[in-house]
């Protein structure tokens, strides 16, 4: 009896669907700008947003190499598409499920599973972006549970969210010790949300601004043991830069893809431009730099599907990848030569997606300083 791969299974299941159904309307969802909900539902359906979690708890029973390839999939179809289904499968929804109540996994995560429910994290804030340490969103022991004030901001998916994981400094004096996650819903009481801010890129991927004003909840809504927030993101930091890395790889490929059949259906000087040297050569370091994402990337993600420590092979992943896709976003825009200026396409969305790349995961001004220093500097 042939068993089916599953890695072959869920790349071709998603390839077909981003083939049918995203690309079709990729140009239509960009330009709307707004939340891919029909999108997002259709999504849950099949069953993609559990793919991190085990069956018998209401996840599809996968692991981080098939998620990884969802998300190189959807990204080759719309990156704004590939990055709310990224961060439903992972930040959004993961501290829920391993450290929530029974309660609070039937009310959110079960329903979020099926694309019912929408989840947002949230560590950014104003004056904490790489420095963590500095967060200072509180979250004050009361008799009845905890009182949360402060801001936070680039929160992806923030305007349409359903319930939000977010990190509060509960001792200051103890710094990144003082850190722990809590559970919040979107109707807690002293919870607010800004309009989406106006992106460059990425026009559907809606993201703002949260303020918590006195916002009270009870203890169980910590998520995990007090002083435990750090310990328990690290222990998906690996994750999240594999994951970033293969948004990256789908984003790659659909230039790619782009300028090859561009370079053969465009005509100059009585040839097309697929023959002239200096078009291969974009073709070639744009295919060159896809093999050795995908070989980065996926070295990584089975890594951590063998519970092997990878955090310096994902971040070096995560740091070539997104690069890589940047160098692919300006050289389609080299091929199409004045076509890429026009909205009509695609490669004007390539360009304007891939820096969406650049902060998700660590910036890689903090993350080259890592790299050096993991390989002896």
């Amino acid at each position: 009896m042939i068993r089916s791969n599953p890695e072959e299974l869920i790349r071709k299941t998603m390839a077909t669907f981003v083939d049918k159904e995203l690309i079709p309307r990729a140009k239509e969802i960009d330009e709307k700008g707004e939340f891919p909900m029909e999108m997002f539902q259709q999504i849950g359906r099949m069953g993609v947003f559990g793919i991190r979690y085990p069956k018998n708890k209401g996840g599809s029973g996968g692991n981080t190499t098939l998620y990884c390839i969802i998300c190189e999939e959807l990204a080759r179809g719309l990156m704004s598409v590939a990055a709310v289904t990224a961060m439903q499968c992972l930040m959004g929804t993961n501290f829920l499920f391993y450290f929530g109540n029974d309660e609070l996994r039937e009310r959110y995560f079960l329903p979020a599973m099926e694309g019912e429910k929408i989840a947002c994290f949230c560590l950014t804030e104003p004056e904490a972006g790489s420095d963590l340490g500095n967060v200072s969103t509180s979250a004050v022991r009361t008799d009845d549970g905890y009182l949360l004030n402060g801001m936070k901001t680039w929160v992806t998916n923030g305007p349409v969210g359903d319930f939000y994981t977010i990190l509060c400094q509960t001792d200051p004096v103890k710094k990144f010790r003082g850190l722990n996650f809590f559970f919040v819903p979107r109707e807690t009481p002293g919870l607010s949300i800004s309009k989406p801010f106006d992106l460059l890129g990425t026009k559907s991927t809606p993201i703002s601004e949260l303020a918590l004003t006195d916002v009270h909840i009870p203890h169980e809504h910590m998520l995990g043991q007090e002083g435990r927030g750090m310990s328990n993101m690290m222990s998906i930091l690996a994750e999240i830069r594999a994951m970033t890395a293969a948004l990256a790889i789908g984003l790659q490929q659909a230039a790619l893809d782009d300028s090859i059949q561009y370079a053969h259906e465009r005509a100059q000087f009585g040839r097309t431009i697929s023959n002239y040297q200096l078009i291969q050569a974009k073709v070639a370091n744009m295919a060159t730099d896809l093999e050795a994402s995908r070989l980065l990337t996926y070295r990584a993600t089975h890594m951590v599907d063998k519970k092997i420590p990878c955090l310096k092979e994902a971040t070096m992943a995560k740091y070539f990848s997104t690069e890589a896709a940047c160098r692919a976003g300006d050289q389609i825009t080299r091929i199409f030569g004045a076509y890429a200026y026009s909205m009509e396409y695609s490669a004007q969305r390539y360009y304007r997606d891939n820096r969406f790349l650049l902060y998700g995961g660590g910036a890689h001004e903090i993350l080259q300083p890592n790299i050096a220093k993991w390989v002896g500097l």
